[in-house]
């Protein structure tokens, strides 16, 4: 049985399936795919991690190293080959407060405690839960962020060094204007176009590299005075070093770091398992999300241990990967070292990029990721489906990923729920000893018990009632008290009444609560056909 298991964990982390399909072999023209597209990933990551650090609150290298590490490890043993993780927004606003009361060494125990948390949630295969979500929140989520990633590129059309960092991120700027706003407009202009026509040309050259390199040499040659990406910060630095979080090992620091660490780890796990499945549907791609839940965790916690902000997985990154031909773990594990040789040797050269290429390729990034099928459907499908989708947007733009997607899924639970309750109803009949038959139909849960309830007359009805089960479904708690509650008015009426047609699990159910007492098991292959006399409160009888 061990070597199962050892054999099963193998196999999940094997690093050797890299191709695109079972079929396919990692051949010379696919690495050169991955290799490009591991650049461009890292180029589009250079300005997100500085700027994230600045929302949070810490040195750019900070966001930097946390890209580095979390994009290596998840590239490594993460759930879904092509994804790309990084610090992220999400998670960086949440850090904000944290690091201005506390101080940064908080944050890095935070991390640790985060990805201890993510590593107990991939161990308990609590990933298998994002399956709930349903598509309209799935839908709803990707329109949000992409506003979100949309308004984020906004930010490069200020004044570089007129914006603060107000312990909140970087605030106010001034906007450009005049010539320089037009020359950044019509280089963006231009690296859309680049990224929108290169595969109709050649696919030689990721899209996204190629109109970030022309676009780069334009600015160069000729001069341009646009904003760069050495105006945001200077990224050089040296190798992460091993550092433990200088904070007091008390009851008290716990208390503090917690219910960061919770938060954080929710809203990491939750974008990068919706991300999991954006890619997934991508890729044609399934399963994976305890193996991500795993990967993430161990990422977050060496992290913390190297001086690193913590992260999650990046769709807007993942989907450059993907959209430039990246397809395999190579592309991820390429795109973190390139990054780490920015930071080490290529400081000067990075920095020279201008921020409208970037923003460039964000922009059409942002019209990849926007679900504009949903604005056609909103009309067709159901009118809570609709609200769900327009819901889950505007809380993911006011507020965070994490409250978003579970207040979709709490009102589409409710509005489940209640369609479902209106669905109960009972079909009258008599037999010929003049037994009235009252045959339910719909599920018998916490919703519809009343409606249950209300179904029955025991003042009108014969002094024999038979209520069969055989098209419901007895599903809870309340379900059972709803039956207890009918039996009980009968007994008040002193009339006797049968249930029938109780399927197996319902048949435990209520033998384990103690409302009812089974003395047989009949009919094991499709279920059991019980009576309940409520004079003598025993089930039994096979029908």
């Amino acid at each position: 049985m061990k070597r199962t298991l050892l054999a099963d964990w193998a196999k999940r982390f094997d690093l050797s399936e890299l191709s695109l399909t079972p079929g396919e072999r990692l051949s010379p023209a696919r690495l050169r795919i991955e290799l490009l597209s591991g650049l461009t990933v890292a180029l589009a990551l250079v300005p997100e991690a500085v700027a994230f650090a600045f929302v949070a609150g810490v040195h750019p290298l900070v966001g930097l190293y946390a890209a580095f590490i979390v994009g290596l490890i998840t590239a490594l043993i993460g759930g879904r080959p092509g994804m790309i993780s990084g610090a992220t927004g999400a998670l960086a606003v949440v850090m904000v407060s944290l690091v201005a009361q506390h101080g940064v060494e908080y944050l890095f125990a935070t991390v640790v405690l985060m990805g201890i948390l993510q590593i107990t949630a991939g161990v308990l295969r609590w990933g298998k839960f994002i399956r709930l979500v349903p598509h309209p929140v799935m839908l709803g989520f990707v329109n949000g962020l992409a506003i979100v990633i949309f308004l984020a590129q906004l930010g490069q059309f200020k004044v570089p060094g007129t914006m603060e960092n107000t312990g909140h991120g970087m605030s106010g700027g001034e906007w450009l204007s005049g010539a320089p706003l037009y020359t950044m407009l019509a280089l963006v202009a231009l690296t859309m176009a680049v990224v929108w026509l290169m595969p109709r040309v050649t696919k030689v050259i990721p899209a996204p590299l190629a109109g970030i390199g022309l676009v780069a040499g334009i600015v160069v040659v000729f001069g341009l005075d646009v904003p760069r990406v050495g105006d945001l910060a200077s990224i050089q630095g040296g190798l992460p070093a091993f550092h433990i979080p200088t904070v007091p090992l008390t009851l008290e620091t716990f208390e503090i770091i917690l219910p960061y660490a919770v938060i954080l780890a929710a809203i990491g796990l939750i974008e990068s398992l919706l991300t999991l499945n954006l890619v997934g549907e991508m890729t044609n791609k399934r399963g994976g999300a305890s193996q991500e839940c795993i990967a993430q965790g161990v990422a977050n916690t060496v992290t913390g241990f190297f001086g690193g902000m913590g992260g999650c997985a990046m769709i807007g990154q993942s989907i450059i990967n993907v959209k430039s031909g990246g397809r395999t773990r190579i592309a991820g594990i390429c795109a973190a070292v390139f990054l780490l040789i920015f930071i080490l040797f290529a400081s000067p050269l990075i920095e020279q990029i201008p921020l409208a290429a970037l923003v460039g390729v964000m922009f059409m990034v942002v019209i990849g990721t926007f679900a504009w099928n949903s604005l056609r459907i909103l009309r067709k499908v159901p009118l809570s489906d609709a609200l769900v989708i327009v819901l889950v947007t505007v809380v993911t733009v006011q507020y965070d990923l994490a409250i978003a997607v579970v207040v979709g899924v709490i009102v589409s639970a409710l509005t489940y729920a209640w369609n479902n309750a209106k669905r109960i109803h009972a079909i009258t009949g008599k037999e010929m000893d003049g037994t009235k038959v009252y045959r339910v139909q719909g599920p018998l849960f916490f919703g519809s018990a009343s409606g249950f309830v209300e179904l029955f007359d025991p003042d009108s009805d014969p002094e024999k009632v038979i209520v069969d089960f055989a098209e419901s479904r007895v599903v809870d708690q309340s379900a059972l008290q709803a039956i207890e509650a009918v039996a009980g008015k009968y007994l008040a009426a002193g009339k006797r009444l049968q249930l029938r047609h109780l399927t197996r699990d319902c048949h435990r159910m209520l033998n384990k609560a103690g409302h009812l007492m089974v003395d047989s098991d009949d009919d094991p292959d499709y279920g059991l056909a019980v009576d309940y006399d409520v004079k003598t409160g025993v089930l039994g009888g096979g029908h």
